[in-house]
């Protein structure tokens, strides 16, 4: 089994060491992780910044591989919070970094962020939903170094009921403009652990990304903490593969490698 978004206290949002992460997953199973630290750049909450000491990290990452490296396969990500105006900082981190597995995710629309609830301010629902999909169409066109994109339908998770509208169309043009790059999605576990009814994202958009012909689909559980790792995976991989999926998919120095989901449930 593989944990595909995790984190530890080098995300500005978690407490807990790396190496008490990796024994836990040690100690649920897990064959495979991979550290998906977050990078946010200007997150608009002065209380909490979303940088990343990349030395402190790598050097971490190589310590850890090398200790446990008979127990568990460690993987170094990061998890990119991107914004259509600070696009140019992202390439610029990649031209500079290395990583196994890049997740580009929207945690901030309208330099608002979700987590807050300030987007459906002032909004329709609709509204609100058509600018957060709209601005994250504008990144996959004009941003390409990633890997996955994370929880993809994460507005879903801040709005206080659902939007009628299911956003089909600009969501299948994301999947025209990722899936011939060689990109993929995210099923995050994470939604169901905060109270939502499904992952992120729903079945009805990962049966859409099926029908667009995507096929690289990673788990991740988005673990800040040790007892939410491979939170809800066999039900996920049994959703997963009643849709039509085969394989599921890790990632070294961004490459894909595909593993039978037959074999894993």
């Amino acid at each position: 089994m593989f944990d595909f978004h995790m984190h530890s206290d080098f995300s500005a949002d978690c407490s807990v060491s790396m190496e008490e992460m990796v024994n836990g997953a040690i100690d649920k199973g897990l064959t495979e992780i991979c550290f998906t630290e977050h990078i946010d750049y200007e997150y608009p909450d002065d209380s909490i910044i979303f940088d990343l000491d990349l030395g402190a990290y790598s050097k971490k990452i190589t310590e850890l591989q090398m200790k446990y490296e008979e127990r568990i396969c460690i993987k170094k990500g990061i998890e990119i919070g991107v914004q259509p105006h600070i696009l140019h900082k992202y390439e610029e981190l990649m031209n500079n970094h290395s990583f196994d597995f890049i997740i580009c995710s929207m945690h901030t629309t309208e330099k608002k962020a979700l987590h807050y609830g300030e987007l459906f301010k002032n909004k329709t629902l609709e509204e609100a939903y058509q600018v957060y999909y709209d601005e994250l169409l504008y990144c996959v066109k004009n941003y390409k170094k990633f890997s996955v994109l994370g929880h993809v339908d994460l507005v879903k998770r801040y709005s206080l009921k659902d939007c009628e509208n299911s956003f089909h169309d600009i969501l299948r043009e994301m999947f025209e403009v990722i899936i011939p790059d060689g990109k993929g999605i995210e099923l995050n576990t994470s939604g169901v652990r905060y109270g939502m009814a499904n992952a992120l994202p729903s079945e009805d958009i990962l049966k859409l990304y099926k029908q667009c012909g995507g096929e690289i689909i990673t788990l991740g559980s988005d673990a800040h903490r040790v007892s939410d790792l491979a939170f809800q995976f066999r039900e996920s991989l049994q959703l997963l593969q009643s849709i039509g999926f085969k394989h599921i998919a890790t990632f070294d120095k961004q490459q894909p490698t595909f593993h039978a989901i037959n074999s894993l449930i």
